[in-house]
């Protein structure tokens, strides 16, 4: 049963989306209008990855809402793997990755209240690219959440049927 946090987090999850059209649309007018130089951007991605983890990349990116466009409007799941591709390049993707292990905020599981019914892996991307690599909810793989691919879409937290997994803030450099 998820809590009043949990719900207002969950409401949040459900316009992901649209904050970031309106957040990368704002960056990228910041850029063409203003001329920002991209290295304010980095700044700010940096920054926010300190905080967030790799939240910029799915939250914020004005390339990141082109690309989930894309793949969308693709009939199959062919796409899904492709998201990393455009973030070869981003130095943005590539410091914010790295700072998904000693960011603040973290994706947490509570095995005691998990029941392994695996929604959780079924809403990643991360697992759908190596099931025998990734998962959120089974012992002895690895925690997607905690690799430096993981962009923070949050929507293993939103699916969790009893709020198993939240995303709150951890002691910095603690392990979970």
């Amino acid at each position: 049963m998820k809590n009043n946090k949990q719900a207002i987090l969950s409401k949040i999850i459900n316009k992901r989306r649209i904050i970031q059209l309106v957040v990368g649309g704002f960056i990228y007018y910041a850029i063409h209008k203003w001329h920002i130089s991209l290295w304010w951007i980095v700044g700010f991605g940096s920054a926010v990855g300190i905080i967030w983890g790799k939240v910029f990349c799915r939250w914020m990116c004005p390339l990141g809402i082109m690309m989930e466009i894309m793949m969308k409007l693709t009939p199959d799941d062919s796409l899904k793997g492709m998201y990393q591709y455009h973030k070869i390049g981003c130095p943005i993707a590539w410091i914010s990755g790295l700072l998904n292990k000693i960011s603040i905020y973290k994706i947490k599981i509570n095995r005691t209240t998990c029941t392994n019914c695996g929604l959780c892996d079924s809403a990643c991307y991360m697992p759908t690219i190596d099931t025998n690599k990734f998962s959120l909810y089974k012992k002895g793989m690895i925690d997607p959440a905690e690799n430096f691919t993981c962009s923070k879409c949050l929507e293993c937290v939103n699916i969790c049927p009893n709020g198993s997994l939240t995303f709150k803030a951890i002691k910095p450099f603690k392990k979970i």
